[in-house]
């Protein structure tokens, strides 16, 4: 089937593709940047470490910020559209000395911000509470010890300041996420008393005065991790409270939950409760392991809910990590897959099964939900990247093992 045609049939159910094609263009994804290089950063040559693991050894990882950045931009011009770029404070790029993260400023991430304007990127950020010595018995801003409190709360300041600058100087609001490590590894005999200090902590980070028009401040979530099975200072309920209290946005994560959860029936109460919601796509197995990203039924779902709200309302950023296949070729399948459960849901004609279900029409939405399934959507995927300047089938992966062949494996 021709585009032509499938044109014609998505407007007998009244899909404008033209359109479509139009609004998924303006949908701007945040790539993040660890996918590159496990999770790693240029203060030192440790792993990731204190809440965060990676898993796998795949050769031809980045080990400079030049590196990064050239994976990047390869990435980038396998996916159709104009992207975000996701930065941790731990890719700072330091001169002749590392400056540790309570003291990180905007010189640190100057060169990150001439590449971003360089390639039309948008820049977004997250302090790191992990990987670092003063994570102490797995707490960062809610440690007992005032002195390593301060560490973070200072590091927290600073990555405000550095976000506020990214989105001034890209002329782009920078989206900067708080997501602690903080829990224990079994039965807490005090549960309050951390969230008190992880309150009080952000508080004091919050306190800052920021240019509300370049940052927007998220706080995540999480359910539980390698270390932390017991007790997350972070729960979900704590986060909700705060954000709604801090007048910030909370975050879902979609490997911060139970799997028996669908995180896709709890974007709706977000969006009524803070007016926009802000996204990390993952996909966990087991347990929250930030595997890549699949067209499968969650993301179908999540999908599904960006556009029936509104994709304005959102902010969507990837959050996953996997070393055991190439880091390159993570990102851009990622990525287009987030865009083609995007385009799948925009050829779908919700107001029309909207109507059904309010009339109790439920036989005629149910089997109107399957059918529209089977609908050419991937014709319109194709006329969408051939608009872009990109390849619309798996030839992109040639392009990737090239590039492999050629730059990564000589690393």
């Amino acid at each position: 089937m021709s585009y032509k045609e499938a044109q014609k049939k998505f407007a007998k159910i009244g899909i404008d593709t033209e359109k479509v094609i139009k609004d998924l263009g303006k949908i701007a994804i945040s790539m993040h940047c660890w996918q590159g290089d496990d999770v790693g950063g240029f203060e030192s040559v440790g792993g990731a470490s204190n809440g965060i693991q990676t898993t796998g050894n795949y050769p031809g990882k980045a080990t400079t910020p030049d590196q990064l950045m050239a994976d990047i931009d390869f990435a980038m011009k396998l996916i159709p559209g104009q992207h975000r770029v996701n930065l941790h404070a731990c890719y700072g790029i330091h001169k002749d000395k590392v400056v540790d993260r309570d003291k990180l400023g905007v010189e640190q991430f100057k060169p990150w911000v001439a590449w971003a304007k360089k390639n039309g990127y948008g820049l977004d950020f997250n302090p790191t509470f992990f990987s670092h010595a003063n994570v102490v018995d797995g707490l960062t801003l809610s440690a007992p010890d005032p002195k390593i409190r301060k560490f973070w709360i200072d590091h927290g300041i600073q990555c405000l300041k550095i976000a506020e600058y990214m989105g001034k100087e890209l002329k782009s609001p920078c989206t900067i996420n708080f997501w602690c490590p903080d829990g224990f590894k079994d039965e807490p005999s005090d549960r309050i008393g951390p969230r008190k200090l992880m309150a009080d902590s952000l508080d004091k980070i919050f306190k800052t005065k920021y240019d509300k028009k370049a940052v927007v401040p998220t706080f995540e979530s999480k359910l539980f991790g390698i270390g932390v099975e017991s007790y997350t200072v972070n729960s979900h309920e704590f986060v909700m409270q705060y954000a709604m209290k801090q007048k910030i946005l909370a975050l879902l994560d979609m490997g911060h939950f139970h799997l028996t959860e669908s995180v896709a029936d709890k974007i709706s109460s977000f969006l009524l409760a803070f007016g926009k919601v802000a996204f990390h796509i993952s996909r966990p197995v087991r347990w929250d392991s930030d595997h890549v990203i699949r067209q499968n039924d969650d993301l179908r779902a999540c999908a599904q809910e960006i556009v029936k709200m509104g994709p304005e309302n959102f902010i969507v950023a990837l959050d996953y990590f996997d070393a055991s296949i190439c880091r390159v070729a993570a990102w851009v399948l990622g990525m287009r897959n987030m865009q083609k459960e995007l385009l799948k849901a925009m050829l779908t004609p919700w107001k029309e099964l909207k109507a059904l279900q309010d009339a109790g029409e439920f036989t005629a939405q149910l089997v109107l939900q399957e059918e529209y399934k089977n609908y050419p959507a991937d014709e319109v995927w194709t006329e969408f990247c051939k608009r872009n300047g990109v390849v619309a089938d798996e030839s992109w992966l040639k392009a990737v093992q090239k590039y492999e062949k050629d730059v990564l494996l000589k690393r």
